[in-house]
């Protein structure tokens, strides 16, 4: 008698462990050190490729504010 499907599925399931140990996958830590560009006023952070439609939303939607009033240091990227 062989090893059933339960049995394949585990020695394969611990072959795929063993190759993978080490890799991370998670962009969780990239992401939140790229968040460079905070709101003066309620200190969001947003990540540094925001664009300015973005930021000017959140300053007139959360505080009835403009984008310099609520990110006095934001410079836009030149579109590449």
């Amino acid at each position: 008698m062989g090893g059933g499907n339960g049995a394949k599925a585990a020695s394969k399931r611990a072959r795929k462990d063993k190759d993978d140990k080490g890799v991370a996958k998670s962009q969780l830590k990239v992401n939140e050190q790229a968040k460079d560009i905070q709101c003066d006023i309620c200190k969001s952070t947003f990540l540094k490729t925001t664009r300015a439609p973005a930021l000017t939303e959140h300053a007139a939607n959360k505080h009835s504010k403009t984008l310099e009033d609520c990110f006095p240091n934001f410079v836009a990227q030149p579109a590449k």
